[in-house]
């Protein structure tokens, strides 16, 4: 299927590692032209590497934190700049501290906020008027399949991953007239680094090694493994494409089949 990426200018937030940078990559396989983010420079520059060796398509970067709102500016300006009006926009944040309610405070609940749901409004908000003056676009925002099924020890991701899908949702109404598509994608469990902390967290609370845990959890999953990062990146290859023309407001996991809810 030609996906009609070629060219395009995407943003990808979050995009130096795991989930963000698999999904650079598929754009970058594509065709697009792909600003990358993330804190750390050096992660980034690895990145951009590596997606050049696999891809032979070279992204652009930017260092910052999705949580300062002068950076949204200036990285959403920077995007423009170096690949062109921005056709779709990837929003993506790593998680926030697992826990249960009692071990946060005011702070832990601000900063959650800020990083998974703040950072998605100021970001939307920035590309907006590019999207408009270009005929449509598509937003794309990754949150996880706690937005099914709420998941143990992870409080603050479960409540601001639903504030996400309350406001693609709703966004997907006001801005359909604009051809602008807004869905959200969730994952179950894809083998990053993320998931390899909260399996050792498991782990040790259930008296297990990572191994017997893993075991465990394929067992409960009908493709009986974990989904790999590549997978991930394909369907939001495909959400962020000229190809989907019809799909929006919806919300969809790459669980192998894990989630039992509707």
């Amino acid at each position: 299927m030609e996906l009609g990426l070629k060219n395009k200018s995407t943003l990808v937030l979050a995009s130096s590692s795991g989930l963000g940078k698999a999904i650079a990559m598929e754009l970058a396989r594509e065709g697009a032209r792909v600003m990358l983010c993330g804190r750390s420079e050096e992660q980034l520059k690895r990145a951009q590497q590596d997606i050049l060796n696999a891809t032979g398509n070279k992204p652009k970067y930017l260092a910052g934190s999705i949580t300062d709102p002068r950076y949204i500016q200036e990285l959403v300006q920077t995007t423009v700049e170096k690949c062109g009006p921005i056709f779709a926009l990837v929003n993506n944040s790593g998680g926030p501290k697992p826990g249960p309610f009692d071990s946060f405070d005011d702070q832990a609940w601000q900063d959650a906020y800020e990083l998974c749901l703040l950072s998605y409004i100021r970001t939307i908000r920035a590309v907006l008027p590019y999207m408009r003056a270009n005929g449509g676009g598509r937003i794309l925002c990754s949150t996880s399949s706690s937005v099914k099924a709420a998941l143990n020890d992870l409080i603050l991701s479960n409540t601001f991953r639903m504030g996400v899908v309350g406001l693609a949702k709703t966004l997907s109404q006001e801005l359909g007239p604009d051809n602008i598509l807004v869905n959200v994608i969730g994952p179950g469990r894809v083998g990053t680094a993320r998931i390899d902390q909260l399996d050792q967290i498991r782990a040790q609370k259930e008296g297990l090694s990572v191994e017997e845990l893993q075991h465990k959890a394929f067992h409960d999953i009908p493709l009986g493994r974990y989904g790999r990062p590549e997978e991930y990146g394909r369907m939001a290859a495909f959400l962020c494409s000229e190809a989907n023309t019809y799909l929006t407001g919806q919300t969809l996991l790459m669980d192998g089949g894990m989630v039992k809810a509707y």
